[in-house]
């Protein structure tokens, strides 16, 4: 199956206590937009959300947390995660904006584990320029 800029890879994913994922391709680069909020709930759906994404192997992969409400440590815990299983197969990046996402990745230092980006076209270019993952 071949998807165009921005096209999706398949409907949001969705349930009652739960988040939407919304899988995009933007040029080679996987893009997983989430809403809602993460939490003890919610983790296994982000958890199997990212893990579908990283079985196809992205070349580049940039979580967009633009829709979340709420990220818990919990979520944190799963962004340094797939950085890590991530490690040098793929770039990484996390669209964070406001204090609900940003703060608390800011708070725990994973700021400087991993690129952060206060909006995709920000995250997009920097795999453009080679900053994603360094």
């Amino acid at each position: 199956m071949q998807h165009t800029e921005g096209s999706d890879k398949g409907p949001p994913l969705s349930a009652p206590d739960s988040i939407t994922a919304v899988v995009t391709d933007h040029d080679g680069v996987t893009v997983l937009s989430i809403g809602g909020e993460i939490d003890l709930v919610t983790a296994p759906a982000l958890e199997e959300a990212i893990g579908a994404v990283v079985a196809d192997s992205p070349t580049a992969l940039v979580i967009d947390l633009s829709g979340v409400e709420f990220l818990g440590s919990v979520g944190l815990k799963i962004l340094a995660a797939t950085y890590e299983k991530l490690g040098t197969a793929a770039e990484f990046g996390v669209v964070a904006q406001g204090p609900a996402t940003r703060r608390p990745i800011h708070l725990t230092g994973l700021d400087k584990t991993f690129p952060l980006y206060p909006a995709l076209d920000d995250a997009l270019t920097g795999v453009r320029d080679g900053k994603l993952n360094r």
